[in-house]
């Protein structure tokens, strides 16, 4: 279940941050509405780098796309030597 709590819980901003943990993030509203989420820092950091992972797979299919040369999978593997 979501935890879902007004921003003017921030008061006590310890209690808010002691519940925002890894897969639980907390989510603020103001005047009812959901406005903020605060999330664990590594699980920050982790959805960043998916992301940046995800751009970069879709600038290779666009490059793909758009006829660029790539290296196969062999090539790739020689490359890295393994």
């Amino acid at each position: 279940m979501a935890n879902i709590k007004p921003v003017s819980d921030l008061r006590n901003y310890n209690n808010v941050l002691r519940e925002c943990t890894v897969g639980a993030p907390v989510y603020l509203t103001k005047n009812g509405r959901g406005r903020f989420v605060l999330l664990d820092a590594r699980e920050y950091e982790r959805d960043q780098a998916e992301k940046a992972l995800f751009a970069r797979i879709t600038e290779a299919e666009l490059r793909i796309q758009n006829g660029e040369p790539y290296m196969s999978i062999d090539e790739l593997r020689a490359k890295l030597g393994i």
